[in-house]
């Protein structure tokens, strides 16, 4: 007799230790039992389920079979007349392999050419034969048919109904693990450095491992095991071991949830994270910006004496981080990007280009070391950035002129191929002149026919 109330606590522990709802674990259990019921009781091919009543223990039998017709299957004694060779003809050499080939993928599939399935009487019924039982079943409808209940199992139809139990409990288990990262993905989790291999960092999330690759790695940083990292969920990927998440310590969308963390306004949308620019390890650019009066974005994302900026700089490992204010007009925004450098003058001197005038003792600064400046102040605004000094008159008036002249030769290509263009093309004159003698060969053939 089975032990409801143990029963009923044994399902709640699996589900709260796999992370599967009770009502899947149930489900898993009514086709672990349908199975052990048709190893001792059931024919081949026949559809058996059952229904569990986790209040009384009572189990219900039956099988299921689906209401076809000619156009859902075929049935085998059509197969044969169709494998015939003609009247009088002998099967040719093509026709013998052409055969063959489409009899082995319908093995395989279980289909034919048209789509059909192979009937079998215990998981298929006709339509006519259906409306016999219940008249309202149509095509694709399942007949019930209700089956007598077992008590006893034999050793094999037991160890089966376990394996089935074992197999799907693993295959939810990891279903509701990668559902449960995919509505993860862009967001932030905690880890614990498990181990590590090959270069790889595998980190415990959760309920499952997490990998962050080489290339996701921060240049400069060190791992160990035990270690607690916040880490960037970039993608899940469905693998025949299960679902691999995919984490990143290097992208750039990770300093800004880790500022929505730091920083209340960012998480109400007060303030709004416009754009990033990182290099991982050195330093980064964050461009914010407030539509609500009396808020000021650079003074909300620092905090009270750096503390919130501070809070992100320790977890990213000492990174550098410029938080600098958004603009819509590019001038201003370029300006502010190049900070902490001071800028005299900023020009437009072509569709997506700028020229920044700077301070000659500033020209070193606004570059940066290797460039590094200059290169994460043209990623944050979308500009190409040329940097020169108040003094260089010459240089100055070179990357004017070469921009002008860039412009000019675009210019002059584009009339040329326009010039082209209309040289293939007919004329206006040439085109009516067509239309004259097209109505003139219209007007001999007309005269032509009157006579």
């Amino acid at each position: 007799m089975l032990d409801i109330k143990n029963f009923i606590s044994a399902i709640g522990q699996i589900a709260e230790e796999k992370g599967i709802p009770q009502e899947k674990i149930l489900e898993i259990i009514e086709v672990a039992i349908a199975t052990a019921y048709k190893k001792d009781y059931g024919k081949k091919g026949q559809v058996i389920k059952a229904k569990l009543n986790p209040e009384t223990g009572a189990v219900n039998f039956w099988q299921s079979k689906t209401v076809v017709d000619d156009t859902l299957v075929y049935f085998e004694e059509e197969k044969k007349e169709e494998e015939l060779p003609k009247e009088g003809l002998d099967e040719s050499r093509e026709e013998k392999e052409r055969r063959e080939k489409r009899e082995e993928m319908e093995m395989a599939e279980g289909k034919d050419e048209s789509g059909r399935v192979k009937f079998n009487p215990e998981k298929h019924i006709l339509l006519e034969e259906a409306k016999k039982e219940n008249s309202k079943l149509g095509i694709g409808d399942e007949l019930v048919i209700p089956l007598e209940i077992q008590e006893g199992y034999g050793r094999i139809a037991a160890q089966t109904a376990k394996q089935v139990l074992m197999q799907k409990i693993r295959e939810s288990e990891r279903e509701c693990i990668r559902e449960e990262y995919k509505s993860k993905e862009g967001e932030i989790v905690s880890g614990i450095v498990q181990r590590i291999e090959n270069r790889n960092v595998f980190l415990d999330i959760g309920k499952t491992f997490g990998v962050l690759t080489r290339e996701e790695q921060v240049p400069g940083e060190f791992y160990k095991i035990g270690q607690r990292l916040k880490v960037f969920v970039v993608k899940v990927e469905e693998t025949s071991k299960g679902p691999v998440i995919f984490l990143s310590r290097a992208y750039p969308r990770l300093v800004s949830r880790l500022f929505e963390l730091e920083v209340p306004e960012i998480a109400d949308g007060q303030v709004e994270v416009k754009s990033i620019a990182r290099e991982a390890g050195s330093r980064t650019k964050i461009a914010v910006f407030s539509s609500k009066e009396g808020i000021d974005p650079i003074g909300a994302t620092v905090g009270q004496k750096g503390t919130r900026v501070m809070g992100v700089i320790n977890e990213l490992g000492g990174e550098k981080i410029d938080i600098i204010e958004y603009s819509e007009k590019p001038e201003k925004y370029v300006a502010n990007a190049l900070a902490p450098a001071k800028v005299v003058d900023v020009r437009i001197i072509g569709k997506n280009k700028v020229l920044v005038i700077v301070p000659e003792d500033q020209l070193s600064l606004a570059i940066g070391k290797e460039g590094q400046n200059v290169r994460l102040a043209a990623k944050l605004t979308g500009w190409k950035i040329d940097v020169k000094g108040e003094n260089d008159n010459e240089g100055i008036e070179r990357a004017e002129k070469a921009e002008a002249e860039s412009q000019g030769l675009k210019q002059d290509a584009k009339k040329e191929e326009v010039k082209e263009e209309k040289k293939l093309s007919p004329t206006k004159p040439e085109k009516s002149l067509r239309k004259q003698s097209l109505r003139k060969r219209n007007v001999r053939s007309v005269f032509k026919l009157g006579h």
